[in-house]
């Protein structure tokens, strides 16, 4: 083999590309600390973030909206959304207060404000904003998403948040409603092999809601219009 041969093969060896013994972090140590530090520091800035300009800021939320919660069980809706010389409504928290908690809830609040307005659109935009672990509040923003395109007379879409509301749910309050207004939707499209199924689920799962109450009636509707 000639001297050129055995350079060449000495300078391809995975052992001399990485180094012999560990030498590998011997001689990357520097980087190695620097990326370190610097995801040390990033931590220790998100939680300075989190307790010196959010922590505040979120509290001043919560306080600013009660009166927007308060119009919005009264349903005055928009007072509501919009506020007053005293105080904001949902828009200005979500506005002025975004990142928070409470602007994350506000979102929902002003869904199903412009919901009950008919102002259907505005109401999935809104609803679609909100994102929270509450299963009950999540669910009743997913269904006011599917009211909403009921009214715009797109049921696929409806159907499809009908179904997530009843999932998420998951209970004999909300999932029952859910299941019904899902029921609907699938015989309005006629798809009745759906509807009936929608509807047995109520039976099945939830006999004991109001909704279960008089689900036959469904049933034998949806199920007639199979044997026409």
């Amino acid at each position: 083999m000639s001297n050129t041969q055995a350079n060449t093969k000495v300078e391809t060896s995975p052992k001399k590309d990485f180094g012999h013994n560990g030498n590998f972090v011997q001689e990357n140590r520097k980087s190695l600390t620097f990326i370190i530090a610097a995801i040390v520091a990033l931590v220790v800035i998100y939680f300075a973030y989190q307790k010196i300009y959010l922590g505040p800021r979120e509290s001043e939320a919560q306080d600013q909206m009660h009166v927007a919660q308060e119009n919005w069980a009264k349903k005055d809706w928009d007072k509501a959304l919009k506020g007053d010389a005293s105080y904001p409504g949902f828009e200005k928290i979500i506005s002025d207060y975004s990142n928070t908690k409470a602007a994350n809830l506000a979102y929902y609040y002003g869904g199903i404000a412009y919901l009950n307005k008919g102002e259907y659109r505005k109401a999935i935009d809104y609803l679609s904003n909100y994102h929270g672990d509450d299963s009950m509040v999540s669910a009743e923003a997913l269904g006011g998403t599917g009211d909403a395109y009921v009214e715009l007379k797109d049921l696929d879409k409806a159907a499809s948040y009908f179904k997530k509301a009843a999932d998420k749910a998951n209970n004999k309050f909300l999932s029952p409603l859910y299941l019904k207004k899902l029921g609907l939707v699938y015989e309005a499209q006629n798809d009745n092999k759906s509807a009936v199924d929608a509807y047995k689920k109520i039976k099945s799962d939830y006999s004991d809601s109001a909704e279960a109450q008089n689900i036959d009636e469904y049933i034998a509707r949806a199920e007639a219009k199979l044997n026409q």
